[in-house]
C-alpha cells in the first residue's frame, strides 16, 4: 500500500511552564483512516517545545510511511505561524526545534500547515495526556 498524502494532527502538553510534558500525534490516510499515533512522555520541558517536538515526531513518521504530501493540524497558533514564516522565532530554545521542523518539511514534495481550535485537535490532545497520566 502506497501513501502519498496524510493528515496529521499534534498536541504538546505541559502541566507547568516548564513543567512534566508530554505529546500526542495522529496520522490518518485522506480517508480519514488511522495509519499510526504517538504518545510520549517527554520529561521536563516547555509547552511551545513539546508542540515542536509533536511536529517533528508526526513528520517522522509521516516520512517512514512514505507520506509526501502532509496537511499537519495543531492548535499552537505559534508553532504553525511559525513553520510558515508569518512569526520570527525569537526563543532560542525554540531554533533548533523549528530548525528540525523546517528540515523535515523540506523532504516532503507538499506541506501545508493550519491552525485549528483545540476541540478539533482531541485525539492528539487525548494521547500527550493519557503519556503525562502514566508516567505522572
Amino acid at each position: 500500500m502506497t501513501i502519498n498524502a496524510v493528515n496529521i494532527h499534534t498536541d504538546g502538553a505541559a502541566r507547568g511552564n516548564p513543567g512534566p510534558a508530554a505529546i500526542g500525534v495522529t496520522i490518518k490516510d485522506e480517508k480519514g483512516n488511522l495509519l499510526d499515533t504517538v504518545s510520549k512522555y517527554l520529561g521536563v520541558t516547555t509547552n511551545n517545545q513539546a508542540e515542536y517536538r509533536a511536529v517533528i515526531a508526526g513528520i517522522e513518521k509521516a516520512l517512514k510511511l512514505g507520506a509526501k504530501q502532509v496537511t499537519l493540524y495543531s492548535d499552537s497558533e505559534l508553532v504553525v505561524r511559525q513553520i510558515l514564516g508569518r512569526y520570527k522565532v525569537k526563543n532560542a530554545g525554540l531554533m533548533p526545534l523549528y530548525q528540525e521542523a523546517l528540515k523535515l518539511i523540506g523532504k516532503l514534495e507538499g506541506f501545508k500547515a493550519v491552525n485549528v481550535p483545540r476541540g478539533k485537535n482531541a485525539e492528539a490532545d487525548a494521547l500527550a495526556n493519557k503519556a503525562l497520566d502514566a508516567r505522572l
